[in-house]
């Protein structure tokens, strides 16, 4: 499988990279530690040895089955993680108030404190039983903490030794220029989907221009793209998605019509709709790697099959024009 390169470093990248939210169980109703590690591990059988994970992804649990996983194949894969989302500290914004994995109810505060970032690091190490992390990422921006002093923990940790690049995550365009002034930052992780295009605008353009790649969450639109949720499906308790824009009836309908156009593409080449969609999100600009998340070995093999093809211009002509006739209300 190509590799990509992850800018200003010679660390190379699977173009799929696996997305370990939902096996963390928070937010996503729960999870099964055995198949989320069968998940991990076909990923990595398969050629997709990129795995992001977050402290926050059930408050350890992400990282841990992460650590648990690599044991043994720490030089095979490369490892993002996250700080800046803590739930057992009220410093810096407050965010949300939820409920761990176990039902008890937690506060979670952006805070990039630069001691607060080296502590988490040192914890982030400790779950995923590694002595160095390859991309660390600032998970959010907060107000409370100028962004030259997130930078300077960065750069330490980089001198140390316990990180190998520095990244950023769901960062506008003019507080980037503030932090490439202070160290070279590698990444954004951002959201970006078919339907979910709004750094096009301004991001895009600034990281071609910076040399900095785009990590893009939420590429399948949390399984909408998929094509697999229909209008009127139940979630599981405790599930976030029924909140979100896209799966509200209006926007839901819009994009099921948008898949309905798209689907002679899949039926032709004799794939997904997640397949294609995520193929041509590795296909637009400045895109380093394509998070995906799996939830099992199965979802994870499926996913896989995204890098085995191209897709031609009159086919990404055909989606783009499948995608500007929806309706979608935000």
């Amino acid at each position: 499988m190509e590799k990509r390169q992850l800018p200003g470093t010679d660390i190379l990248l699977s173009p799929i990279t696996y997305g370990a939210f939902a096996i963390g169980g928070w937010f996503w109703g729960g999870a099964d530690e055995g198949e989320a590690i069968k998940a991990i591990e076909a990923a990595i059988d398969n050629g997709i040895t990129t795995i992001d994970t977050a402290p926050i992804y059930g408050m350890g649990h992400s990282e841990n089955v992460v650590g648990n996983t690599i044991k043994g194949k720490r030089d095979k894969v490369q490892i993002l993680t996250k700080f800046g989302m803590r739930w057992d500290v009220t410093t810096g914004d407050f965010t949300f108030d939820t409920k761990d994995n176990d039902g008890n109810p937690i506060k979670v505060y952006k805070y990039n404190g630069k001691e607060s970032v080296i502590y988490e690091c040192e914890q982030s190490l400790k779950r995923l039983q590694t002595d160095y992390i390859d991309l660390l990422q600032m998970h959010w921006p907060d107000s409370t903490t100028p962004i030259e002093e997130t930078m300077e923990a960065l750069e330490i940790l980089k001198q140390q030794g316990k990180i190998r690049a520095a990244g950023v995550c769901n960062t506008p365009v003019a507080l980037l220029e503030k932090a490439i002034k202070c160290t070279v930052i590698s990444t954004n992780q951002v959201g970006y989907s078919m339907v979910n295009r709004a750094i096009e605008k301004e991001l895009v353009p600034f990281c071609l221009e910076h040399g900095i790649g785009i990590l893009p969450h939420t590429s399948l639109q949390k399984g909408l793209l998929t094509g697999k949720i229909k209008p009127g499906h139940q979630f599981g308790e405790g599930d976030h998605r029924p909140n979100t824009p896209y799966f509200q009836p209006h926007n839901h309908a819009e994009v099921m019509k948008m898949l309905e156009t798209i689907q002679p593409i899949a039926d032709a080449r004799g794939i997904s709709l997640a397949q294609l969609t995520i193929n041509w999100t590795m296909q637009q600009p400045a895109i380093t790697s394509v998070l995906v998340g799996a939830r099992n070995a199965e979802q994870m093999l499926d996913n896989v099959k995204a890098v085995s093809f191209k897709l031609g211009a009159d086919e990404l002509e055909t989606i783009n024009n499948a995608l500007g006739a929806m309706d979608i209300k935000l």
